[in-house]
């Protein structure tokens, strides 16, 4: 059982690589689901963490479904996490039918060789996850994070037991979103072989000086870093489980 921890500050991969964690994705706006990390955070990263790093390769928010233009964008950024010597990169393509793009997700293992290949929640927006873990398989993706298809990964456990019972141990089940100290256990019983998380918390700004017509505009008096006791807590349930 691993522990991944996804991050978007410099900080909160250190405060997760001294908690212990087994992993950390690497990316930018958390708040969106997770964008390409900038080039100076995977830099720094890499060169103060020891751990596993996993850059997120998502070039926007929204949809599965990407142009030329994206793709092509998404390959470079998979080069660059090669030449800052990453240890895996996660990913997600699906066609506009709903279903995973065998051939996007082929191009880019094949780019990011030997770099492992993690497949992102973006199977939980396809048509059948099911078939989605066996299309994963057949191309040859390592992990697959996911909550059963649903906002969060405790909302239909039967269905997390069925995604693990399919992979058969020929791809890594993470289950993310909404993880608790409080649900993880549940969580466990399915047979996912990874968690993921955030583990993150509201803190306040250091800034003395603020705006009073423009405080909560952007929400610009709170930073969401991640949060050691957390972590912390949720490596002993595991432990103890």
């Amino acid at each position: 059982m691993t522990l991944e921890i996804s991050v978007d500050l410099l900080e909160s991969a250190i405060i997760a690589n001294n908690a212990g964690v087994d992993r950390i994705e690497l990316c930018s706006d958390l708040s969106l689901g997770g964008t390409t990390p900038s080039y100076g955070l995977m830099k720094k990263a890499r060169k103060l963490i020891d751990i596993e790093l996993y850059p997120i390769i998502r070039p926007r928010a929204g949809d599965f479904l990407y142009n030329k233009f994206e793709f092509d964008t998404i390959k470079e950024d998979v080069i660059l996490a090669k030449d800052l010597e990453m240890n895996g990169v996660v990913i997600g393509f699906l066609d506009k039918f709903g279903n995973i793009d065998k051939l996007k997700t082929k191009q880019i293992l094949e780019l990011a060789y030997p770099l492992k290949v993690t497949f992102h929640r973006a199977i939980d927006r396809s048509k059948d996850i099911l078939k989605s873990i066996d299309d994963l398989i057949d191309v040859g993706v390592d992990r697959v994070l996911t909550s059963a298809g649903k906002d969060k990964a405790y909302d239909d456990l039967k269905m997390m037991e069925q995604i693990v019972k399919r992979a058969n141990n020929k791809i890594k089940i993470m289950a993310g979103s909404g993880i608790s100290e409080e649900n993880i256990l549940s969580i466990l019983n399915t047979g996912v072989d990874d968690i993921h998380m955030s583990a993150k918390k509201i803190f306040e700004s250091n800034m003395i000086f603020k705006k009073e017509a423009l405080i909560g505009y952007m929400d610009d008096d709170k930073i969401f870093k991640t949060d050691l006791n957390k972590i912390k807590n949720i490596k002993n349930i595991i432990k103890s489980a």
